[in-house]
């Protein structure tokens, strides 16, 4: 038997464990020792799930890992930081910010950027052999086989066109056009700016001189004198060479008013003049009957104009052009376009203005009578004005004010008309700010240096409203009468109501305004009384529209109307002559002529032109 172990000699240590040590043995897991303690106990404990220990680390994890992102996953999966959020955000509302500053600056521009639209029609093009006997662009094969387009009327045909036949030809020239590029096939795409050139057009005279037009021998002669060329004889063109290229403005539309054909004449003639072209008026169908009734005739260029036949009216960039009121909207955007990349101007309305301006400088000559009666006119109202050496000249305001069919553009005002005292108001401020403000401050000042308030309107009963009762008339060499006026010159006594009486004929007068269904029956009896309107009107039946071809207007109605004519250019005249501001409302045409006729510093450009309809500026010509 070994002995035993004897510590008894050994030195040895006695090790003291730490306080913090828990020497205690620590338990190992088991699964069972938490189970129930019989089969038929159902005592059960759930908290050993509560001290359950870590997973193994060779075991798989029980979350999953995110998996690693690419640069693709960074750039579009990923959430934009705050700063580029609000950089983006700060953009967004400076590009809106910018927008609507530009819109309210040139608020003045936004009518007169927006072109007339164009009507999309269909036509269908028919092939033959012979040229047709009515006018109409075709298609055709110069020399080399190649196709062009050119604009066929037969010598013989009546000048100027139908205005049914000029706005028909308009789109038929862009679906001819269309037609040729589509079958050329070739490479090149056609330019969608406004004044690009088609190649494939070919000239009439340039047709003709190749033999591509040949309308035969008995179509040479024309069997009457085409149209009226105002101001043209056979003795001041005798020996003159043809115009090179030449823009023929025919006086013709169904807008019984003389406003609007005015402006597109004034205008259309500064783009012509611009262009080189020779300019001539046709008057052979206007409702107002012979140029010269109202105005001189205009200035004769050093040419002579081509054959009838050679004047078209498409495509824009024709040798010899037609402009009338059915076909301006389709040729007015491609000649502007033009302008506008020669001008290079930035203010596309003062671009526009003096388009016009060019055109009232040099056609707005009135008949030597009218011309004198003017002149003498706006000097008593100079000579009314002067109030010494002691006091500055009062101040001449104009009043445009237009009633009868013609509505504001003002929402408010668009079912009637603006009343008289917002007229007065602009009119008072206007000389408050023209002379020295201080002498407008009181009404006893007002009255003491009152300015002359010069009034042009079409209604006669205006100036009995009490805002408009101490204004002067404009010119009264031609009124429109009242029927109490008209009742009166003629001799006619106040009829008793409570008796039977002769009957006569009711007369009738311009109280409201005027009034387009007014201007064509002029002169004419009540029976077919729709006879003398132009064509293009509705005239509601076709008994009237027979009763227009047999009765043309009468001498008596042209007269009548150049009368309205007359009076309507002279009290515009006086107005811009005399009047040191204008107040007027945009939506009548006689206001965006005064703006013309006015100077641009003066009038539209300064302070002394005043619009009361809405915020618009001054536009051009009325679509």
């Amino acid at each position: 038997m070994p002995p035993r172990l004897d510590l008894n000699d050994s030195n040895h240590r006695l090790v003291v464990p730490p306080s913090r040590i828990n020497l205690r043995r620590a338990k190992s897991y088991n699964a069972q020792e938490k189970g129930p303690l019989s089969a038929t106990t159902s005592r059960f404990n759930f908290n050993h799930l509560l001290f359950s220990p870590p997973p193994s680390p060779s075991l798989p994890s029980l979350i999953p890992q995110k998996p690693k992102r690419t640069g693709s996953d960074l750039l579009l999966k990923s959430r934009p930081s705050r700063v580029f959020r609000w950089g983006l955000l700060a953009t967004l509302l400076g590009a809106m910010t910018y927008v609507v500053s530009m819109c309210v600056r040139h608020q003045e521009g936004i009518q007169q950027a927006m072109w007339p639209y164009f009507e999309q029609q269909e036509y269908e093009m028919v092939g033959q052999d012979a040229l047709p006997d009515f006018p109409t662009p075709i298609v055709l094969r110069d020399t080399r086989g190649r196709s062009k387009w050119t604009v066929s009327i037969p010598p013989d045909y009546d000048f100027p066109l139908s205005t049914e036949e000029y706005a028909s030809m308009t789109g038929q020239c862009r679906e001819v056009a269309a037609r040729t590029r589509d079958i050329t096939a070739t490479a090149d795409t056609f330019s969608q700016v406004y004044d690009t050139e088609d190649k494939y057009y070919v000239d009439v005279s340039k047709a003709e001189k190749l033999g591509l037009l040949d309308h035969g021998p008995k179509h040479v002669e024309p069997r009457k004198q085409k149209g009226h060329f105002v101001g043209l004889t056979h003795r001041n063109v005798a020996g003159r060479p043809v115009c090179e290229s030449s823009m023929t403005y025919v006086l013709e539309s169904t807008d019984a008013g003389m406003g609007n054909n005015l402006m597109m004449l004034w205008t259309f003639y500064g783009l012509a003049k611009e262009q080189g072209r020779a300019f001539f008026i046709d008057d052979s169908r206007w409702a107002y009957g012979d140029w010269t009734e109202v105005f001189e005739a205009p200035p004769l260029p050093d040419c002579r104009p081509p054959p009838r036949h050679h004047i078209v009216p498409c495509p824009f960039h024709a040798r010899h052009l037609v402009v009338s009121g059915s076909t301006a909207k389709d040729m007015f955007p491609s000649l502007l376009a033009k302008h506008h990349r020669r001008a290079g101007s930035e203010d596309k309305v003062q671009d526009l203005w003096k388009l016009a301006r060019e055109g009232y400088q040099d056609l707005f000559k009135l008949t030597a009578d009218d011309a004198k009666y003017v002149t003498k006119r706006i000097r008593e109202l100079k000579v009314r004005s002067q109030k010494g050496i002691t006091a500055p000249d009062a101040p001449i305001i104009g009043l445009h004010v237009r009633r009868g069919d013609r509505h504001p553009l003002e929402y408010q005002y668009s079912e009637t008309y603006i009343p008289a005292e917002v007229f007065h108001a602009s009119a008072r401020q206007m000389a408050a700010a023209h002379a020295d403000a201080a002498r407008y401050q009181t009404e006893a000042h007002w009255r003491r240096n009152e300015p002359i308030l010069l009034l042009a309107s079409d209604d006669p009963m205006v100036h009995l409203e009490s805002d408009f009762s101490a204004a002067v008339l404009s010119q009264e060499r031609i009124r429109l009468a009242s029927k109490d006026a008209i009742q009166q010159q003629a001799g006619e006594p106040k009829q008793e109501p409570r008796f039977l009486h002769r009957f006569i004929d009711e007369a009738f007068g311009w109280e409201g305004g005027f009034y387009a269904p007014m201007f064509w029956n002029l002169g004419v009896s009540r029976k077919n009384n729709a006879a003398n309107a132009p064509e293009g009107v509705d005239v509601g039946g076709a008994v009237n529209e027979e009763a227009r071809l047999l009765a043309p207007p009468s001498a008596q109605t042209i007269q009548l109307r150049s009368l309205i004519g007359r009076a309507y250019m002279m009290d515009l005249a006086v107005l811009a002559g005399a009047s040191d501001g204008v107040v007027c409302a945009v939506s009548a045409m006689g206001c965006r002529l005064l703006g013309v006729m006015m100077e641009w510093d003066k009038g539209v450009g300064g302070a002394g032109w005043v619009n009361v309809d809405g915020t618009y500026g001054w536009m051009g010509i009325d679509w």
